[in-house]
């Protein structure tokens, strides 16, 4: 399936800008890795303390959400096409 990118996303935002990506993905000890290595190719000053884990109420999945500066649309379809197309990811808000 191709997971298309929201349409919506980054609109109305005036850049740059705090914002928060959500990741959801089954738990493991690599999944939080996984997410911060590709937000680093794309925002490289991203420290780890920008990342919060909450694991579902049985333990099965992880929802991350990273919160950075985004510095243009662009920027946001990059991160969001990227972490779409890992395999570990289920979903990107």
């Amino acid at each position: 399936m191709d997971k298309k990118i929201p349409s919506d996303l980054g609109e109305g935002l005036i850049f740059p800008c705090e914002f928060v990506i959500k990741v959801f993905g089954t738990t493991s000890n690599e999944f939080p890795d996984i997410v911060l290595d590709i937000m680093r190719k794309h925002v490289p000053k991203l420290s780890d303390t920008a990342l919060q884990n909450r694991l579902s109420k049985d333990g099965k999945y992880s929802a991350l959400s990273i919160t950075f500066m985004a510095e243009n649309r662009e920027q946001l379809d990059a991160i969001y096409r990227e972490l779409t197309r890992h395999p570990s990811i289920l979903m990107v808000l």
